[in-house]
């Protein structure tokens, strides 16, 4: 998997709020029991998030977590770049230092073309679109198989047709 699970937790965790009816405070706990994380685990991961200004957070009775910005406002490659960084997107796929053109690695000529086409493609994608898609297609993100492949069924028809989408 080229994401971390904190990063993959991230991501379920901002399209999850995305897809909530409104930009309200919903509770940590109430992430993490939808979507079947570990509260402290889950805790962590959205501190980053909260650091880099995606999310805010309030503590009391009826506090929690919400997005700091409009949702069509944010990438699925900032949530990416702030929890994992960005060297999905410009590294290696093996992690050897210095592959390039001139000492490639067996994956580079391959690798390239596809981290560049995935860049573009979670920089094209807004947790407002993923959020509504979530709703609209019913797609689960508890134990969903958000590697590259859960990506993939979360982008498919990024067009905005709904033909052979996820029932």
């Amino acid at each position: 998997m080229l994401l971390s699970k904190s990063c993959v937790y991230g991501v379920q965790a901002a399209i999850y709020v995305a897809s909530l009816p409104k930009n309200e405070y919903v509770s940590i706990q109430q992430i993490a029991t939808k979507l079947n994380i570990s509260f402290h685990f889950l805790t962590k991961v959205l501190q980053n998030l909260t650091q880099v200004g995606i999310m805010v957070s309030y503590r009391g009775p009826n506090g929690g977590i919400a997005l700091a910005r409009p949702a069509s406002s944010i990438t699925l490659a900032d949530i990416i770049d702030a929890i994992d960084g960005s060297d999905i997107f410009h590294e290696c796929l093996f992690g050897l230092p210095g592959c390039g053109h001139a000492d490639p690695c067996p994956a580079h000529e391959n690798w390239t073309g596809m981290r560049i086409r995935l860049h573009q493609l979670c920089k094209s994608l807004t947790l407002s679109e993923l959020g509504e898609r979530a709703n609209q297609l019913n797609v689960r993100l508890a134990n969903a198989p958000m590697g590259i492949s859960g990506l993939a069924a979360l982008a498919r028809n990024h067009n905005g047709t709904t033909e052979n989408a996820p029932a």
